[in-house]
């Protein structure tokens, strides 16, 4: 089994500061075997971490965080850009055309656009979602994605969400698979995954965001 953390942002993300080289040593620092930078409507972060993986013992996989009209969702795989607010159905069709898959990150945090909020699942052709986002371990918003996954029977990922280096690994997850980019994709599609990990701590989230902040003053 390796260890994969499929949703992490850098500092292509209006919401995130994190160098893609301090991201590489803290998933080194985690023995984490394969990532994905899933920044907010850009591949800049995943092209530049598949330039810095090559030849390296981690394996990085293309990725890219959509805003589609009614909320955000991961095209895996995807090496190149898909337009924003289009609907969910559109995206997830143009990530399929890219022979990506769309995972649903978040599905029902309301003020972080969960796409399950607003859109019905059994309208979409979702390929998996997240059940352990390291914001919301232990809360409303992974226990409800955990319900729909075990009834729907949807594959299932654990992810740090991690807009600060020091938060990549938080959740993770195990997936049996050669190390490779097709091995990982089949992998997702036939379930051989498991969501681990823990919540980010709020006490180091807040600090961060605090120093963050203060640092934007000066």
């Amino acid at each position: 089994m390796l260890k994969m953390d499929s949703h992490i942002h850098s500092e292509y993300s209006p919401d995130s500061e994190s160098k893609i080289d301090d991201i590489l040593k803290r998933a080194q620092e985690r023995n984490i075997d394969i990532i994905a930078i899933s920044d907010h409507n850009t591949v800049d972060g995943t092209s530049e971490v598949m330039k810095k993986t090559r030849n390296t013992d981690i394996l990085a996989i293309p990725s890219i965080e959509i805003s589609s009209s009614h909320g955000h969702i991961l095209g895996f795989g995807c090496e190149e850009m898909i337009p924003r607010d289009l609907t969910p159905q559109d995206t997830i069709d143009r990530i399929h055309d890219l022979g990506g898959l769309a995972i649903i990150p978040h599905p029902y945090c309301f003020y972080r656009h969960g796409l399950l909020c607003k859109s019905d699942h059994k309208d979409l052709k979702i390929d998996a979602i997240e059940t352990k986002n390291a914001r919301f371990v232990v809360g409303y918003c992974n226990n409800k994605a955990k319900k729909l996954a075990k009834a729907e029977n949807i594959p299932t990922l654990g992810a740090s969400d991690a807009h600060y280096w020091k938060f990549v690994g938080d959740c993770y997850s195990l997936i049996d698979c050669e190390k490779d980019i097709d091995s990982v994709l089949k992998a997702i599609k036939n379930s051989d995954i498991e969501a681990h990990g823990k919540g980010t701590s709020n006490i180091l989230l807040s600090k961060y965001l605090f120093e963050r902040n203060i640092l934007k003053k000066f």
